[in-house]
């Protein structure tokens, strides 16, 4: 099961956190970049002093202990957030079933 939804977030390329047990570790922002028997290899950076490092990591299928990814993000600060009136025309969503029950 969780060899085919690894395959799965390989296949969409999108950025994931996996934390391996073995090493009692997060790894974070990282992609997964192909999956061979029992081996999976993963591409992320680390911010240290004053340089990026890009590392490159083959695990074991089984060191992994969770995968999670991002569903979405809201950003922090004096920021207005869009609402449905902002979104263009072609996305937005109507009511099906106007509301007859207004009261004013």
């Amino acid at each position: 099961m969780l060899q085919r939804k690894i395959y799965q977030l390989c296949c969409d390329g999108r950025e994931v956190c996996i934390f391996l047990r073995d090493q009692q570790r997060w790894i974070e922002k990282a992609k997964i970049l192909d999956i061979e028997g029992d081996l999976v290899t993963i591409r992320y950076e680390t911010d240290e002093e004053d340089e990026v490092c890009s590392w490159e990591e083959i695990v074991r299928l089984e060191s992994i202990g969770a995968i999670t990814q991002k569903l979405a993000s809201v950003p922090r600060g004096d920021i207005d957030p869009l609402v449905s009136q902002d979104c263009p025309e072609a996305e937005q969503i109507h009511n099906k079933y106007p509301e007859s029950n207004q009261q004013e």
